[in-house]
C-alpha cells in the first residue's frame, strides 16, 4: 500500500477470476499502474462467490488500507464484475468508476458486428474533447440509430476520455492491467489455497526484484516507456506553429488542430495534458516558444508530472514485500474460534478449467484448425476427375452424370 501511495495515480483496476479444479472459491484483486505503464499489484483476496457482499467486504478493507473515506474520489476501471457496482456506489459513492471498452464492445457484439461498429465505438472513446466527441457520436447516430440509443444509456463518464477527471493521471480505457497479473498467476488457481496464495506472493516479490535490475540501467529523467511516449510528442510538436499572446497563453496550430495551452493552469483545449500530466504536442510547442522569447521554460521533460519521473519510479519500488520464515516457527494463534471453510455448493460434473467464451469467440475459433490454418467448412468441393461439386476424386463413383459421360467419350476418342 505504502509503494501505491507513491506513484502518484489514484486508479485501480479490479477484476475477478474463478479457481480451477477441485478447490471453489473467486480471485478478487486490485491493480495498478506505475510511472512505467507497468502494472503494480495492490491486494487480492479468495472469496466463496463473486457477489455484491464479497465485492462490498473486499472494498471496504482497500478503502481502510489506503486511508480512503466513503468521500474519497478515487478511479476505479472494471469490467462491470456482478455485484460490483452496487458494491462500489456504497463504499465509494463519489468515485470514479470506468467500464473497460473492450467489454462494452462485446455486449455491443450481440447486436452489432463488424468493423464498421467497432471503428465506431473505438473513434468515439478515444476522443479528448466534447466537441470532437459529439461529432464523432452524430456519425454513429447517422449510421446506426439504435446503436447511439444504446450507447447514451452508459454514462459518459465510465467511457468516454472526454468526460474523465484528471485525478488519476491516467487516460487508459481498458482494464488490461488486471488480464496481465490473472494471465502471471493463471498456472496456480489449481492448486491449494494456502500454496496459490504463497505463489502470488513469490511472484510480487520476484518482480519487485526484476524492476529494480531494470531502474539500475535506466538513465534520464523520465521512466522509460514515459521517455519513449514524450520523444514522439516532441516529434509531432516541432510541426506546430505557436502564437504567443501572454505569457501565459498560446494558440498552437497544426496540421489538423487548433488548440489553446495555458502553461500556468497547465492546460490545453485538447485535454491530453490535463487527463494523462504529460504535456501534449500543443503544450511542447508552446513552452519551445517561452524559451524562444527569453522566458525561463528549462527543458520540456521539466514539466511532465511526477508521476513519470524515474526518481518517483525507483521510491515506489524501496517498498518490499518482507520475507516470512516458515508454518513450523509460527506463533499458535490464540483465537478461541475454530475457522471452518465456507458452505459451497459443488456443481454437477467435472470442474471447469477453461473461462467462459465471450460471444463470437466460439464462432472465431471454428474458422481454423489446430494448425492454425483456416478450415474449408463453407466452401464447395469440385471434383478433378468429372469435374462437378459435391465430392473429390477419392469419393467419386461416376456420380458426375451427363459430364462425366461426355468427358470419359472425349477421353476415348482422344
Amino acid at each position: 500500500m505504502r509503494g501505491f501511495k507513491m506513484i502518484g495515480r489514484p486508479l485501480l483496476g479490479v477484476d475477478g477470476c474463478f479457481m480451477k479444479g477441485p478447490f471453489p472459491g473467486q480471485i478478487l484483486s486490485a491493480v495498478g499502474i506505475d510511472g512505467n505503464n507497468s502494472i503494480y499489484p495492490v491486494c487480492y483476496a479468495l472469496v466463496e462467490a463473486e457477489t455484491t457482499q464479497t465485492w462490498k467486504w473486499f472494498l471496504q478493507l482497500l478503502r481502510d488500507d489506503l486511508g480512503c473515506t466513503a468521500e474519497s474520489c478515487f478511479t476505479f476501471i472494471s469490467d462491470r464484475q456482478k455485484g460490483l457496482i452496487p458494491a462500489m456506489l456504497a463504499v465509494f459513492p463519489n468515485g470514479e468508476h470506468r467500464f473497460c471498452l473492450r467489454h462494452i464492445h462485446e455486449n455491443m457484439k450481440s447486436k452489432w458486428r463488424g468493423d464498421l461498429y467497432k471503428n465506431l465505438l473505438w473513434s468515439a472513446g478515444r476522443k479528448t474533447s466534447i466537441p470532437y466527441f459529439n461529432k464523432a457520436m452524430e456519425e454513429i447516430k447517422t449510421t446506426e440509430r439504435a446503436m447511439y440509443d444504446w450507447l447514451n444509456e452508459i454514462p459518459y463518464t465510465a467511457w468516454l476520455r472526454a468526460y474523465f477527471s484528471g485525478r488519476a493521471k491516467c487516460d487508459m480505457l481498458l482494464n488490461n492491467i488486471c488480464e496481465v497479473f490473472n494471465r502471471q498467476i493463471v498456472r496456480a488457481r489449481d492448486k491449494p489455497i494456502i500454496t496459490y496464495l504463497v505463489f502470488i506472493r513469490e511472484y510480487m516479490t520476484k518482480r519487485i526484484v526484476n524492476v529494480k535490475k531494470l531502474q539500475a540501467k535506466c538513465m534520464g529523467p523520465l521512466t522509460p516507456h514515459a521517455t519513449e511516449v514524450f520523444d514522439e510528442i516532441k516529434k509531432q510538436a516541432a510541426e506546430m506553429s505557436v502564437l504567443m499572446v501572454d505569457s501565459d497563453k498560446y494558440q498552437v496550430t497544426g496540421l489538423r488542430s487548433q488548440c489553446v495551452v495555458n502553461v500556468k493552469h497547465k492546460t490545453c483545449a485538447c485535454r491530453k495534458w490535463d487527463l494523462t500530466g504529460m504535456p501534449c504536442k500543443h503544450a511542447v510547442a508552446a513552452i519551445w516558444d517561452m524559451s524562444r522569447n527569453i522566458i525561463d521554460a528549462g527543458i520540456p521533460e521539466e514539466w511532465v508530472d511526477d508521476v513519470y519521473w524515474l526518481s518517483t519510479w525507483k521510491k515506489v519500488y524501496d517498498n518490499v514485500i518482507e520475507p516470512i520464515n516458515g508454518p513450523e516457527m509460527w506463533t499458535p494463534s490464540e483465537c478461541p474460534t475454530t475457522l471452518i471453510p465456507p458452505k459451497h455448493h459443488t456443481q454437477v460434473g467435472r470442474p471447469k478449467k477453461k473461462r467462459k467464451k465471450a460471444f463470437g469467440e466460439k464462432e472465431l475459433e471454428k474458422e481454423f484448425d489446430k494448425g492454425g490454418k483456416m478450415t474449408r467448412k463453407g466452401t464447395t468441393i469440385k471434383c478433378g476427375k468429372c469435374g462437378n461439386t459435391g465430392h473429390n476424386v477419392r469419393s467419386c463413383k461416376g456420380q458426375g452424370g451427363e459430364q462425366s459421360t461426355a468427358s470419359q467419350e472425349s477421353h476415348t476418342a482422344t
